[in-house]
């Protein structure tokens, strides 16, 4: 098995720049979802989540990688689906994600470059431009599909977490230890 093509190929330097992740930053809208909301006359709010997303989460956290996020909608869909996978910075309602990274930067003492950041437009592209590996899911925006490092072969909310999450435990020879559930 060719471990750097699990689900297409993978160039020499996304490789070596998922090999220096030690946090991994994500959008949710677009990313964890596939971007549609849906709305219940009563005002409830739904969105969909893929299981195969929350077992890469959970075995990246499992595997001593953290794993945050920051995303410009505010919804209490959000804050369970993160908090049941363990992710502990839960970063909602957010207009400037600049502010949230630093922070993140410092609470986790790493560097631009061993930060992983997964989005889908426009609005992310501030914090993609700062990181190590900037990554854009297969259905972003076409603007910030040509700016990111590496675009995921599977869609939003289909997945792409779940590709991000298992090239950087493979490329950090992580990926046959890694633990997670299908949550």
């Amino acid at each position: 098995m060719d471990k750097r093509a699990l689900y297409g190929p993978v160039s020499d330097t996304v490789w070596q720049k998922a090999a220096q992740i030690k946090l991994l930053i994500c959008d949710v809208d677009g990313v964890f979802s596939d971007g549609q909301v849906y709305m219940g006359n009563n005002g409830e709010e739904l969105k969909a989540f893929h299981t195969r997303d929350g077992y890469g989460v959970k075995s990246l956290i499992n595997a001593g990688i953290a794993v945050a996020v920051i995303t410009g909608r505010q919804s209490k869909i959000v804050e369970n689906r993160m908090s049941a996978l363990g992710v502990s910075h839960i970063y909602q309602g957010v207009d400037n994600k600049l502010v949230p990274y630093a922070e993140l930067l410092e609470h986790y003492q790493v560097s631009p470059e061993q930060v992983a950041y997964i989005g889908d437009d426009v609005v992310d592209l501030t914090v993609m431009e700062k990181v190590g590996l900037s990554v854009c899911v297969n259905d972003g925006h076409p603007y910030v599909k040509q700016q990111a490092d590496m675009l995921t072969y599977t869609a939003g909310g289909k997945g792409a977490v779940r590709e991000l999450t298992d090239l950087i435990l493979l490329s950090q020879d992580q990926f046959s230890s890694a633990s997670g559930m299908s949550v």
